[in-house]
């Protein structure tokens, strides 16, 4: 059963729905900019050509941590979106703990990239998992505090199935001021777990040409493409978990779950298409600073009841 959970909905269900993501965000951005955009096949095509090109090793390098990498990333999407899938089917069936689990896994993606970037020990990939190591050091605070809202919602369970049972007995969290300010927060936290403008420094194509990531190719590189565009998915669904009451796969609520999950990925894809790049530095301050404060905030007023 488990060994099922990896495969059908860790794997296969969340890479579909995952490139499906990918050609929605790039088929906006394209209409955003008067481009007409690629064909819905595009992402998968873009994969399978990388799967057809030879995969090359960079002289110097660590080469078993090199190529091993892009599989870690990879393992962590899939475990996590199994988590999820599984929680989202059948709530009562998770384990204590399971939420914690999920951070940690979410994070495991953004590792990958780190270590792949250090292990090429090329300049420009060491300076850009630098960048990527800073990041994960700033959003991964008010990500945590933000989430912790639901969990203290839901009577400081930390079962993913709970919060989600909580919320269809109680209603969405993001009805809550508290919820709205932690989603909020999360959002924004996304578009950094992402590196997706504003908050792309660490795979800057204009400066540092693609960063922890340039002497990636073949095989390697399409794993870590594949990878993000399941944290496309998964990030939004763990999002719409925690806060919009997950989704239903019954009826008329299958609609209702699309729509919630088109709203997010709408969001984020607003967000890369109206802001200039900002620094790390300035990243880094963001989310120390104002991000860190309204996470705590929300976090104290869902304490309060509020």
């Amino acid at each position: 059963m488990i060994l099922l959970n990896l495969l059908v909905f860790g794997f296969l269900v969340t890479s579909i729905l995952g490139l499906t993501a990918s050609w929605v965000d790039r088929k906006v951005t394209a209409r955003v900019q008067y481009r007409v955009g690629p064909p819905f096949y595009q992402p998968l095509v873009d994969i399978i050509k990388l799967l057809g090109k030879e995969t090359l090793v960079p002289t110097g390098s660590y080469r078993s941590v090199f190529l091993g990498a892009p599989l870690l990333g990879l393992a962590g999407a899939v475990t996590a979106a199994s988590v999820l899938w599984m929680n989202q089917i059948h709530p009562q069936t998770g384990f204590t703990g399971d939420w914690i689990v999920v951070i940690y896994l979410l994070t495991i993606p953004s590792m990958s990239i780190i270590i792949g970037g250090f292990a090429s020990r090329n300049p420009l990939a060491s300076l850009g998992a630098s960048r990527e190591m800073k990041l994960v050091l700033s959003y991964e605070l008010p990500f945590i505090l933000a989430m912790l809202v639901p969990v203290v919602h839901s009577g400081l369970s930390i079962r993913l199935g709970d919060i989600l049972l909580a919320q269809r007995e109680a209603g969405a969290f993001a009805g809550n001021l508290s919820g709205i300010l932690a989603m909020l927060v999360g959002l924004l936290c996304i578009q950094a777990k992402l590196a997706l403008v504003p908050f792309d420094a660490p795979e800057a194509e204009t400066e540092i040409v693609h960063g922890p990531l340039i002497e990636y190719s073949g095989t390697g590189l399409a794993m870590y493409k594949l990878t993000k565009n399941m944290m496309l998915f998964i990030l939004p669904f763990f999002l719409i978990q925690m806060f919009l009451g997950g989704f239903s796969l019954a009826g008329w609520g299958i609609l209702w779950s699309v729509l919630k999950f088109v709203g997010v990925l709408a969001l984020i894809t607003v967000i890369r298409n109206t802001n200039p790049r900002v620094r790390i530095d300035q990243a880094m301050r963001f989310f120390w600073g104002p991000m860190t404060v309204i996470a705590a905030v929300s976090l104290i007023l869902a304490l309060l009841g509020l």
